[in-house]
């Protein structure tokens, strides 16, 4: 009697799953030009704040001109926690981040899907959300080095505006560590609402840059009034992590930036579990 063996085929863990995708996925990122660009822009953008708040004005004027920011570090962080925006001043500074990344991702996920990328991983690859999750945490990896390259760029405009750069050591690392956590979460949210719009690549572009640059909660704000709620729901508490920030608030961006994870992954597995991928 011949003996038979059966051949049994585990699929491979959650990790290994993931490992796999995150490997290819940032193969692609650090062998695209783009990836490079988007880190030189965040580098700029400071000097092109700077170079707004000048104006071009000279003497008095100049001083005027730059009142906007009275100390370097304003290039990074707000000085307090903020509901509505006051001035250019009050927004000019790291959260711009999240308005390029946004885009960055953008363009990631649709040439995935213009490809055919997507389409050829999920014949072979089931798990859409493993999809979901590699795509939020090279966004998240994409803006946090884009944090970086911001914060050299504005050190470097602030030295050349003549502003002090005294400040509180502690509160200054609270303020950047909170803005590099907040990433995982707008990462999250810019990937579901590519997956939502994965064929309309414009829609896509202009709802990351809208959400982006808080117009959501200043419309908010003007109907309800200022409430730190909205910080939380429609601006995901990235306005917390300011030059006043303490541990504390990077309790909070932790918590909230985890929870939009966990939510707009959910939310994103579903929709690609239900629809083409097309």
């Amino acid at each position: 009697m011949e003996n038979t063996r059966e051949l049994k085929f585990e699929q491979p863990s959650f990790f290994k799953r993931l490992k796999g995708m995150l490997g290819v996925d940032f193969y692609r990122l650090f062998h695209t030009p783009l990836f490079y660009i988007f880190l030189v822009i965040a580098a700029i953008i400071p000097a092109l704040v700077s170079m707004g708040a000048m104006g071009g004005a000279e003497g008095a004027e100049a001083t005027e001109a730059t009142a906007m920011f009275t100390n370097a570090w304003q290039i990074i962080a707000a000085k307090s926690p903020l509901y509505v925006i006051n001035d250019m001043g009050d927004y000019a500074n790291m959260n711009m981040v999240f308005i390029f990344g946004g885009i960055m991702i953008s363009i990631f996920i649709g040439h995935d899907y213009k490809s055919g990328y997507v389409k050829q991983l999920f014949t072979t690859h089931a798990k859409k959300q493993d999809y979901m999750m590699s795509k939020s945490l090279l966004g998240a990896f994409s803006m946090v080095c884009m944090c970086v390259t911001y914060m050299i760029g504005g050190m470097i405009a602030g030295a050349a505006m003549g502003l002090p750069f005294t400040i509180n050591a502690g509160s200054l690392i609270c303020a950047i560590l909170g803005k590099m956590i907040m990433s995982l979460g707008w990462a999250s949210l810019y990937t579901f609402i590519n997956v939502i719009f994965r064929s309309k690549f414009g829609i896509s572009i202009a709802l990351c840059f809208v959400l982006g640059t808080g117009i959501p909660i200043i419309g908010a704000a003007a109907v309800v009034g200022n409430t730190p709620a909205l910080n939380v729901f429609l601006y995901g508490s990235s306005v917390y992590a300011c030059l006043s920030a303490n541990f504390v608030s990077i309790i909070v961006c932790l918590a909230v930036s985890v929870a939009w994870a966990v939510i707009y992954n959910i939310l994103g597995s579903w929709i690609l579990s239900k629809r083409d991928c097309y």
